[in-house]
């Protein structure tokens, strides 16, 4: 096992199986992911041990990367648990709806009706539905949409540009990094980065929960680009995360941003 590049891996239920992660181990996995999106805490300890003694048993060192969810800029449930938006209709992102309809549907994410205006482009479920902002009115963003389709419940949102206001790290993030750094954890991955300073906050929270973790910037957003030398300077590694970030910027511009980003 000597080659320069790592093979990752993240574990879900399917692979939280002894035999199965020793399988995989033995086939060439280095690192293992700890996708903190989903499961509680305990879910993520009992999965760190088990890494390690089945990596022990194989006699395979094998790192454990916790990937912090970051903001959850996504829109809400529907009562149906999905609609189908067609071309030209419009629509409604309201933040204070609870249910959504054919017709309008709720946000996670309440501030961004500060983050948008008329003019702005909306891209949920990773680009595959576009909307074109018409106004904001108080807690609702009017749109036309421009492509279509189904939406189902809790979809992500990204505003084509940039330009979203949330932190990268949350309430949520700041306790996950002290369950991180209690199972010792190799690398914590910071999801949607748009500074050094957020890389920076999410070392001191490492080290401060007894951590020796070493930070891994996920370059997702504009501004990340924009700010790509410092963030460098401030992280141990970096994750070219391609699908937000070609969301946000464009498929065609990726290939030329990832070389961009190994090179320096």
């Amino acid at each position: 096992m000597s080659r320069d590049t790592k093979i990752v891996a993240t574990l879900g239920p399917a692979s939280s199986d002894a035999e199965v992660l020793e399988r995989m181990i033995r086939a060439g996995v280095d690192v293992v992911r700890l996708n903190f999106s989903h499961g509680k805490p305990q879910d993520h300890v009992d999965r760190a041990r088990l890494v390690r003694e089945v990596a022990a048993r194989v006699g395979r060192p094998v790192g454990i990367l916790a990937d912090l969810q970051g903001p959850k800029i996504r829109v809400g449930k529907f009562a149906d648990g999905k609609t189908w938006l067609e071309q030209g209709a419009h629509f409604i992102l309201d933040a204070r709806c609870d249910l959504g309809n054919n017709e309008r549907v709720g946000l996670d994410y309440k501030d961004l009706t500060r983050d948008v205006s008329a003019g702005s482009v909306l891209l949920l479920d990773d680009g595959r539905i576009v909307l074109d902002v018409q106004r904001v009115v108080g807690s609702e963003i009017f749109t036309v949409v421009r492509h279509g389709g189904e939406l189902s419940d809790n979809k992500g949102i990204n505003r084509q540009g940039g330009g979203l206001s949330a932190p990268a790290l949350t309430a949520k993030d700041m306790e996950d990094i002290r369950t991180a750094a209690s199972i010792e954890v190799d690398f914590v991955a910071v999801s949607f980065p748009k500074s050094a300073a957020d890389m920076y906050m999410a070392k001191q929270l490492i080290h401060a929960a007894g951590g020796q973790a070493q930070t891994i910037a996920k370059i997702e957003r504009v501004e990340a680009v924009a700010a790509l030398e410092e963030i460098l300077d401030a992280s141990d590694g970096l994750m070219v995360a391609r699908g937000d970030l070609a969301v946000e910027v464009g498929d065609a511009a990726v290939p030329a941003l990832q070389k961009r980003m190994i090179r320096l």
